[in-house]
């Protein structure tokens, strides 16, 4: 079956370690989703670092997500996978890129600033079932959440 791929990206104005920082900080995730997302930590979440495990519960899901730390090279980028979870398969790059907003965009265009760009490569369980729930509006939850997150992080960081 094939996987979903989900690719984000938006231009906060701070400094790249200021905006890895944010998500260096495994307690800040709560902040940055929805109510009908948010995780709740089932033991102190570490700071990130290559190995960190996450577990956590989301809303409505019928089990627990424990999620993995697989690559972590701040303040570059890090890659979480779920180990177990709701998901056939789930692996999020997150990369943190130094850089102005694009020159034609206008007014402080050529703030200095940083670019997060995400890759969810996803896939939902159940084979043909699951396709059918990406289809019915599983895929768009999971671009809610990060149309959600995003607005939180210029809400936060600014880049408005």
């Amino acid at each position: 079956m094939p996987d979903h791929i989900l690719e984000r990206r938006v231009w906060l104005p701070r400094p790249r370690p200021e905006v890895f920082e944010l998500f260096a900080d495994a307690a800040n995730l709560p902040r940055l989703q929805p109510a009908w997302a948010r995780p709740r930590f089932l033991a102190p979440p570490p700071r990130l670092a290559a190995g960190a495990v996450l577990d956590f519960r989301v809303p409505g899901l019928p089990m627990a997500w424990r999620v993995m730390i697989r690559e972590f090279d701040p303040p570059h980028r890090f890659v979480d996978v779920q180990l177990h979870g709701p998901f056939a398969r789930w692996e999020h790059r997150h990369r943190f890129l130094e850089g102005p907003r694009d020159a034609e965009a206008g007014p402080g265009a050529g703030t200095p600033g940083t670019w997060l760009e995400d890759r969810v490569t996803y896939r939902f369980p159940a084979g043909p079932l699951g396709r059918l729930a990406h289809a019915l509006g599983g895929g768009g939850r999971i671009r809610a959440l990060f149309d959600y997150r995003d607005r939180r992080l210029r809400e936060l960081l600014g880049g408005g």
